[in-house]
């Protein structure tokens, strides 16, 4: 059971606080409710660039990886769809360090020409690289924008085009800065030998005189599919592959226990049975993927596989509905929904053992809506029966609920 402490300032900024006197160092995690869903369809990619440009420098700390090197500490983040995540873990003695860097770049950056150069520059090659420069670059920009319509997941976090980032002004920095870096828009969560009463004083002192000024606009819901939906794209690869796409339930809901266990009975591990079907069996698939999004708003769930040679997308398809309807018959064993469970149980008490882990889902499960969420995830799993995971396939995989994109040499 992880203790936890919290603390809301008259700003809106939620504190949470996880002693751990056995630890001499300290995570410190600033995570902002700011990700590719708050963003302009012609300026995606935003949240990833300020990934770079927090460190880019603030008219009082020129350089942030100097301040937190000398401090003894090291530093890093990533975006998601959902959220912005910044962590730094240093010696718990230095702890206010972080609390002073946080609160300068929360107040303002630089905003310099040539700082957003610079992160502009890293930000477009990244995307070429990732995106452009290799087989399958494109896969999630393809997949996303079959599976959504309206809402802003249908681009991924990196952005729906270079062009974005590189026709940004400076007035639309600032403004997305303004309205998402906030403290009413902002949570902060510690973990390490440090002692709540004096994070909450801290706070108060680095915080506390910092504006409410978030104005984050409405996100447009994604209509319910009705009808299925199916993309072929040509493209030069070494291997031709494909993906089946369907809508399921939020990040607190219960299709993501359901589904997060689905995925692993059918393709975690050599004995998974899509694994032992797919391509040990049939050898119709050199590796096969099934995977969740786990997003504030409806999700995806997919199935995916890279095809053998002289392999149809018709045969792959019809085992993958073969597997499927075995599911929506409940035909899951006590023994391998467990196993599924005592894994997943395995994954999170590990996850525990790190005090950056702790402070980082701390702030990710207040997100959510309550951070003692983090002591209460693994019970969800172990009430999850077969009979609950063929409800929910025989309602999630229909035909109106499918996207299938194939992609190769179709």
């Amino acid at each position: 059971m992880i203790d936890i402490k919290r603390h809301t300032l008259a700003n809106g900024l939620t504190v949470i606080v996880h002693e751990d006197p056995t630890s001499p160092l300290a995570t410190f995690c600033v995570l902002y409710r700011v990700g590719s869903r708050n963003e302009q369809p012609h300026r995606t990619g935003f949240a990833h660039l300020f990934e770079h440009l927090m460190f880019g420098g603030t008219p009082n700390v020129p350089d942030y990886d100097e301040v937190v090197q000398m401090a003894g500490g090291e530093n890093n983040a990533y975006t998601t769809n959902d959220l912005t995540c910044y962590h730094l873990t240093l010696p718990a003695q230095n702890i206010e360090t972080a609390f002073w860097l946080e609160s300068d770049r929360m107040t303002s950056l630089a905003f310099t020409p040539q700082s957003l150069e610079i992160q502009r520059k890293v930000v477009v090659e990244e995307f070429k690289q990732r995106c452009l420069n290799q087989p399958y670059g494109d896969l999630d920009h393809l997949s996303r924008s079959l599976a959504y319509t309206v809402h802003p997941y249908r681009w991924p976090t990196i952005g729906l085009v270079p062009e974005h980032i590189e026709e940004a002004t400076m007035d639309e920095v600032r403004r997305f800065f303004f309205s998402h870096y906030a403290p009413d828009n902002a949570i902060v969560s510690i973990a390490g030998g440090v002692r709540a009463d004096e994070m909450f004083a801290l706070a108060e002192r680095w915080f506390g005189g910092l504006d409410r000024r978030a104005t984050v606009a409405p996100i447009a819901a994604e209509p319910l599919q009705t009808e299925r939906r199916e993309l072929r794209v040509k493209r030069n690869v070494p291997a031709d592959c494909m993906a089946l796409i369907y809508h399921i339930g939020t990040r607190t809901s219960r299709d993501y226990y359901i589904f997060d266990l689905l995925t692993d009975i059918l393709a975690d591990g050599t004995s998974a049975r899509l694994v032992q079907r797919m391509t040990k069996r049939d050898s119709l698939l050199s590796e096969v993927n099934a995977f969740i999004s786990a997003s504030i708003d409806p999700g995806l769930i997919t199935l995916s596989g890279s095809l053998m040679p002289n392999v149809g997308f018709a045969d792959v398809e019809r085992l993958f509905a073969e597997e499927i309807d075995r599911i929506k018959q409940a035909d899951i064993t006590p023994y391998e929904l467990q196993k599924c469970k005592n894994r997943t149980e395995a994954a999170n008490t590990f996850a525990e053992t790190s005090i950056m882990a702790k402070a980082t889902n701390l702030a990710y499960y207040e997100m959510l809506g309550d951070a003692n969420m983090i002591n209460t995830d693994a019970e969800v799993y172990q009430t999850v029966s077969p009979d609950e995971i063929a409800a929910a396939a025989r309602r999630v995989f229909v035909p109106q609920n499918e996207s299938a994109l194939y992609y190769g040499n179709v």
